[in-house]
């Protein structure tokens, strides 16, 4: 058996991290895909676009990014997608000199697209994930990290406050 998926995460036996990109990227792909029509329409604003794209197609990519170790070559991939998305949202751009529409250049992007680079973002939640495993046991965050919850779950619909969560986090 080459591999599997666990929790959403591609494991294999080599455990590379080109694999589980390669998996986080079909994947959002798919999500791309499936939100095509809406990102390519001029009939939503650019904002709600953008807000589609944040809520729905980069979670997808970015999910368990805090333990992967990316090489340049996955750092290039994630930027190609993302481009690709901001490049359906944006659409064509008229060049004034040749009067012809173009595909936006990564600059261009980057101008109009001002949020956080997808690579700098994961090297961001791995920095903050190796903080809380350094931080002391006796701090919520880190006890939110290693948690073990142990007991059984009460028998139907768990309730929707966090009560239960924070008497658990902050017992002695």
């Amino acid at each position: 058996m080459e591999g599997f998926k666990y929790l959403g995460t591609a494991l294999a036996y080599r455990n590379s991290i080109q694999e589980e990109i390669k998996s986080r990227l079909k994947s959002s792909n798919a999500c791309y895909h499936s939100v095509q029509i809406l990102l390519s329409t001029s009939l939503l604003p650019k904002n709600i676009k953008i807000k589609i794209h944040r809520t729905i197609i980069l979670p997808g990519v970015m999910y368990g990014c805090e333990t992967w170790s990316l090489l340049l070559r996955g750092e290039r991939r994630l930027r190609v997608f993302k481009n690709r998305v901001l490049r359906r949202i944006f659409g064509p751009k008229r060049d004034e000199v040749i009067m012809e529409w173009r595909k936006l250049h990564n600059e261009e992007l980057n101008v109009l697209y001002f949020s956080l680079n997808i690579v700098r973002a994961i090297k961001s939640k791995m920095k903050w994930t190796g903080h809380v495993a350094r931080i002391g046991k006796r701090r919520g965050v880190y006890r939110v990290l290693v948690a073990k919850p142990e007991g059984k779950r009460a028998l139907g619909r768990q309730g929707l406050d966090g009560r239960i969560i924070l008497r658990w986090l902050f017992r002695n």
